[in-house]
């Protein structure tokens, strides 16, 4: 990616907060994204890397359908996307996870040549990851949660 490296966004307007990715030198080569706030996991292919970031949104839409959120949250997001910084983490936590789901998806791929990615992160989104403290998260919970306490939050404030 071409762009300059800043420092994370600390209060993103996305609802899923900042996003954070990894290179899978896979053929075909594959990103994997981690939400920071839910670590949900979304896959997107890596190549042309020079348009990663602005190509993104769409595969994360695709993820949050497969997930059944609504269309008026996916809308939010990817208009919330809009404007983008390309930043490094510096939460050890992110990069763990990332990591984790980085071994369990090369080896869910060995193991079934046919998984296609938006698959692959669905089942990743089944596990509970970031074990910090005795804290853990299921990706995809997190996301429900989320999403069912946004609909809340906007349906009090109509």
């Amino acid at each position: 990616m071409r762009e300059p490296i800043y420092t994370p966004v600390e209060n993103p307007s996305t609802k899923l907060g900042n996003w954070f990715a990894k290179p899978l030198f896979w053929r075909p080569q594959f990103a994997l994204f981690v939400s920071e706030s839910t670590f949900l996991p979304v896959f997107a292919p890596l190549a042309p890397a020079s348009r990663l970031a602005t190509r993104f949104p769409d595969d994360l839409a695709e993820t949050l359908r497969a997930h059944g959120v609504s269309e008026r949250f996916i809308e939010y997001e990817l208009a919330a996307m809009d404007d983008f910084v390309v930043s490094k983490t510096d939460s050890r936590q992110v990069v763990g996870v990332l990591n984790e789901f980085a071994v369990m998806a090369t080896r869910m791929r060995e193991l079934h040549s046919d998984l296609s990615p938006l698959r692959l992160a669905m089942q990743l989104a089944e596990v509970p990851v970031g074990i910090y403290r005795s804290e853990h998260r299921f990706p995809g919970v997190a996301l429900h949660a989320l999403v069912e306490s946004e609909a809340r939050n906007s349906s009090n404030e109509t």
